[in-house]
């Protein structure tokens, strides 16, 4: 894109500087005007054009930075970034994070929606170097559980890193972006439902297997059913533990 030739954008009364700064680039992506990896026209013409002062545009800047929509080169000025769907939605983790005891059922059913319609997709997608990695990943963890003493860190880490696999294997960056958002709370439910409750993770590993094989047999309507129950499990054992009302499912 040219510098000095973006048009002036409107003022809107009411809307801070900074979220004109915003709200003008994202339309000039929208736009087609600025693309991925097009650099941004130097700081004054920028600001003239988009009717603010070089402080609120360096503050617009910086919150998009922070979204994963720009990136700054010292010395080289400012980039659309390759618009990744992984770093635009990595900010939904933080948001996700930041939910109490009563957004976590509703966390995990969006979470069982999402990796119950990747594991149909995936089944018909997956290949021999995905299946292999997901086989070694049951195979660490059931070596892990025949201990005395497992590492339940290890065990939930092999399982997100399963989970993971099979959203990949599925091919849609942006689905694959959601359901690792989710994964930072989601991870904290399951480690304490491994701690407290006898025999969670052998049985979580055996529906594992159970979804393993269905993928292997490119079977997508197995692999949602094993997939949406195993999910399920997880979502009871917070029902249990009297996080929401069933009423509110």
């Amino acid at each position: 894109m040219t510098p000095g030739k973006v048009a002036e954008q409107p003022r809107t009364p009411g809307v801070s500087q900074t979220d004109v700064v915003v709200e003008g680039i994202r339309k000039l992506i929208v736009d087609g005007r600025l693309r991925p990896g097009d650099r941004l026209p130097v700081e004054k013409d920028l600001a003239a054009a988009l009717g603010v002062s070089r402080n609120p545009l360096r503050e617009g800047v910086r919150a998009l930075s922070m979204m994963g929509v720009l990136e700054t080169r010292q010395g080289d000025g400012t980039y659309v970034t390759k618009l990744d769907p992984s770093m635009l939605l990595a900010p939904i983790g933080f948001v996700v994070d930041l939910q109490d005891g009563s957004g976590t059922t509703h966390l995990h059913s969006v979470r069982r929606i999402l990796e119950t319609e990747a594991a149909g997709v995936a089944a018909l997608r997956v290949g021999v170097p995905e299946l292999d990695a997901a086989a070694e990943l049951l195979r660490h963890n059931e070596a892990e559980l025949s201990l005395d003493e497992p590492n339940h860190e290890t065990v939930i880490e092999n399982d997100i890193a399963f989970h993971r696999i099979i959203a990949e294997a599925a091919g849609n960056p942006v689905l694959t972006a959601l359901i690792d958002a989710l994964g930072g709370r989601t991870m904290r439910d399951r480690l304490r439902r491994s701690i407290t409750q006898p025999g969670a993770d052998e049985t979580a590993h055996r529906e594992h297997l159970s979804i393993l094989a269905a993928l292997t047999a490119h079977d997508a309507n197995r692999a949602r059913t094993w997939m949406s129950a195993h999910l399920f499990t997880v979502e009871d054992y917070l029902l249990e533990r009297g996080v929401v009302s069933p009423t509110t499912e």
